[in-house]
């Protein structure tokens, strides 16, 4: 295990007193802590938000390989991690309003580790409709490279922040499930969820 991940892994866990959260909330507020993380419960799992003081930069499923994620954010954004489960409130509260049926725009999104590919293909993700799919072929004609779908695939199975960004809504060319990073039961389950919450909305 590297030095990073073991030093995040033996910080004080959430159930010492609150006076661990009070100050990992206070070092993000004041800038000596960059990226703030804890888990959240959903019906898909356990997963771990990572935020810093842009938005929410990561969201983890419980099979992602947690010290890698940990890795990257320490290289690519910030070493200054600290555990403050206050500090993702907003993170929660989305997460409960999409699984309860009202899902609502996320309030900031940090970028950090997201290429500029990615923005473009993940843009384009973010623009199906609830309850709608897309193929890879689509998502990369929209993103601007038509013949781009197998980049477009390695692209979204590196989103850094599924469910919140929707890369579950692209399937394959004949309209299988295909590729994704939670597994496809998962991806099967948000699809069909959304398919309810859509079919709700229409009058």
């Amino acid at each position: 295990m590297s030095k990073v991940a073991d030093r995040i892994r033996n910080l004080p866990s959430d159930d010492h007193t609150g006076a661990v959260d009070r100050f990992a909330r206070r070092a993000i507020e004041e800038g000596s802590a960059r990226v703030a993380y804890s888990a959240v419960e959903s019906p898909i799992g356990d997963l771990t938000a990572l935020v810093t003081p842009r938005g929410l930069l990561a969201l983890a499923f419980e099979t992602d390989d947690l010290d890698r994620i940990m890795e990257s954010v320490a290289t690519k954004v910030s070493p200054s991690i600290v555990r403050a489960p206050s500090a993702i409130g907003k993170v929660r509260s989305w997460l409960d309003s999409y699984f309860g049926g009202r899902p609502q725009p996320m309030p900031g999104l940090d970028h950090s580790l997201i290429t500029p590919f990615q923005e473009k293909v993940l843009a384009a993700t973010a623009a199906i409709p609830l309850g709608e799919v897309r193929t890879y072929g689509q998502v990369a004609s929209l993103a601007g490279n038509p013949k781009a779908a197998r980049a477009t695939g390695r692209a979204l199975g590196a989103n850094p922040i599924p469910v919140v960004l929707p890369c579950h809504r692209v399937v394959a060319s004949d309209g299988r499930l295909h590729g994704y990073a939670g597994g496809l039961d998962r991806k099967r389950l948000l699809l069909d969820h959304e398919k309810v919450i859509a079919a709700a909305r229409t009058p």
